[in-house]
């Protein structure tokens, strides 16, 4: 396999192909495969430029075993459609069951390749097996999610030599591919594809709330239609339960569509099937919307998406401004300040579209200092606060006018210090307040609906450990949570079911996964995006690090923050317009303009946040 910038593939011998290829291509990691002496790994090659096309090599007449099976690895990195090159490599029935789309493995470093002892029955000369080896990093499912993964991975690939031909071909192998990380990266992106919570509107406007579902797609391989197709094939397992889509079911894509490109008006014309043929007008807007967040999450400059039925005519058009009437969207709402406390732990806010240091009290009781706060947040409307006292033991809501009144606190803890007391509390869109009480004689999530209810008890089944911070999702559907086990504090994210159960509404996080792998403690996070995380954390004996996070436990592409010690607390907007603030031990709250360094905006001053 060869890079050719030009768009062609220069042909080479087999071997000089592996060798090549591993090391100064694509392979990652991958083994060198003499046919005699110990194998060598080969070091990971750095990211090739997203430009460069990369194309498989078909085997060589008279290939040995090794070269067919390093040849075959190496076709599994390459930007070949259909893996058509690769299944050259496996003998026709092989070819005819095996279903790369099933699953991608991705290893820490490529696949290491040992001789493997024969299987019973075939210790002829003609059959030898391989055996696959290494340690996993992740997984990518037939759905495309990603899922991180640990411990060693161990398969056997079979060959054979045809009879007639004298040929090596590969009889029998693992369903999916197997790459390394660094060849992961190149050849997968991650977009998100958008649906809407089920059960969620957003506070006074009731509009449909969007959820956005990350995926992973090939990057080279007409990348928007396979990011259309996952839209209309429904939601990932994981979030299934709680959205919905506007397609109907059994929509899909018109038979042969391909290459599905914006025109040169940036409108992309998206052709479907007879099963979207009888939908009323709000049910195409609202399909037209999901395909806009979507493309537009790949491609940016799209600016209008049209529907066409499947005999040509048209069905609808949404533009970006119908979209933002259509649906609400975290990432699109730009909130108007920044919250923190001041020195007499004061409720106060600053614009967030200026470059001043200047912050003036909220009016109403929590910017009087009525009673002195320690965490606070502030409502998707800017209209209604929550703040948790000094002490952390009683939780405290108000309107943010001058008239406003403070009230009994709406949820009390009896914990016995400040730190088995209240969290920070975190609002989503549909005005509903949560907050977790970490007293360990009764360690409770809390859901008060509109900030004002009952305290509803929050069921969390699979919890092992005891929240110390949580930042609820604008959707209403999806939550992180700081939980502390044995010391350590990983960061987790849940979805959110409701129920009612006679007239009497339940709430449950569900399917808890790590958002962090292998970091040992997050002191502090944040949503900074539809489907990212800003998060503070040490891994094991490191130092503490600022650094973006999916919420499927994947990196997400671009640079991390600018460094900053001692970050007691940080805030950002899902709008990546805002610049990330926060809490500095040394220098008090501080701010990261795009692109710049982090700068001073008042040295006393703690619990920095942004609307949610």
């Amino acid at each position: 396999m060869g890079a050719d910038r030009e768009g062609s593939a220069r042909r080479r011998p087999v071997r000089a192909v592996a060798y090549a290829a591993c090391g100064a291509v694509l392979l990652a990691g991958c083994a060198s495969m003499p046919d005699s002496g110990d194998l060598q790994d080969v070091e990971s090659t750095p990211r090739q430029d997203t430009q460069v096309r990369v194309f498989a090599m078909p085997p060589q007449q008279d290939a040995s075993s090794t070269e067919i099976v390093q040849g075959f690895l190496e076709a599994l990195t390459s930007d070949d459609p259909h893996y058509d090159t690769a299944r050259k490599y496996l003998t026709t029935a092989a070819a005819k069951t095996w279903r790369p789309e099933l699953q991608a493995t991705v290893l820490a470093n490529g696949p290491s390749i040992q001789t493997a002892a024969r299987p019973a029955g075939r210790e002829d000369a003609d059959s030898i097996a391989y055996a696959l080896q290494g340690s996993q990093v992740a997984t990518v499912d037939a759905q495309q999610a990603y899922t991180p993964a640990d411990g060693s991975y161990r398969k056997t690939v079979h060959l054979t030599k045809d009879a007639k031909s004298g040929q090596w071909r590969i009889d029998s192998l693992p369903q999916g591919v197997v790459m390394g990380q660094s060849d992961f990266q190149r050849n997968y992106t991650s977009v998100d594809k958008y649906y809407f919570a089920s059960d969620t509107s957003a506070g006074e406007t009731g509009q449909p709330v969007a959820v956005a579902d990350p995926v992973f797609v090939r990057s080279r391989v007409d990348p928007t239609t396979q990011l259309v197709r996952s839209l209309l094939n429904g939601p990932t397992s994981w979030l299934g339960p709680v959205v919905r889509s506007s397609f109907p079911t059994g929509t899909a894509l018109k038979k042969g569509v391909s290459g599905l490109t914006p025109d040169d008006q940036n409108r992309l014309t998206v052709p479907l099937n007879v099963k979207a043929s009888r939908i009323g007008s709000a049910k195409c807007t609202e399909m037209a919307t999901q395909l806009l967040f979507t493309v537009r999450n790949l491609t940016p400059t799209v600016g209008s998406v049209a529907l066409q039925s499947v005999n040509g005519g048209r069905m609808c058009d949404v533009n970006e401004e119908d979209a933002e009437g259509i649906a609400w969207r975290p990432s699109t709402k730009r909130p108007d300040y920044l919250y923190f406390l001041d020195s007499k732990h004061r409720l106060v806010r600053m614009a967030t579209g200026g470059t001043g240091t200047s912050a003036v009290a909220v009016p109403g009781p929590l910017g009087a200092g009525t009673k002195p706060l320690r965490s606070v947040a502030v409502a998707r409307d800017e209209r209604t606060a929550a703040g948790v006292t000094s002490d952390g033991k009683a939780l405290y809501v108000s309107s943010l006018t001058s008239d406003g009144s403070l009230g009994n606190a709406v949820l009390t803890s009896r914990g016995a210090t400040e730190d088995d007391r209240l969290t920070a509390p975190s609002w989503d869109a549909r005005g509903d307040l949560w907050v977790a009480d970490r007293n360990p004689d009764k360690p409770q999530l809390y859901m008060l609906a509109q900030g004002v209810g009952q305290p509803l008890a929050v069921q969390i089944p699979e919890l092992d450990g005891r929240i110390e911070d949580v930042r609820v999702a604008a959707d209403g559907v999806r939550i992180a949570l700081v939980v502390e086990k044995n010391g350590e504090q990983s960061l987790l994210v849940g979805r959110i079911e409701r129920t009612k159960s006679d007239d009497k509404q339940e709430v449950s996080v569900l399917e808890l996964r790590s958002a962090t792998p292998g970091s040992e403690e997050v002191t502090a996070m944040s949503w900074a995006g539809d489907s990212r995380l800003v998060v503070v954390g040490r891994e094991q004996g490191g130092v503490q690090q600022t650094r973006y996070v999916q919420i499927d436990g994947s990196t997400p592409d671009g640079p991390a923050p600018a460094a900053l010690t001692g970050v007691l607390a940080i805030a950002a907007s899902e709008d990546d317009r805002v610049p990330l603030v926060a809490d500095s031990q040394d220098d008090g709250i501080v701010r990261l303009p795009s692109g710049d360094q982090w700068q001073k905006v008042v040295k006393d001053g703690s619990a920095p946040v942004y609307p949610g």
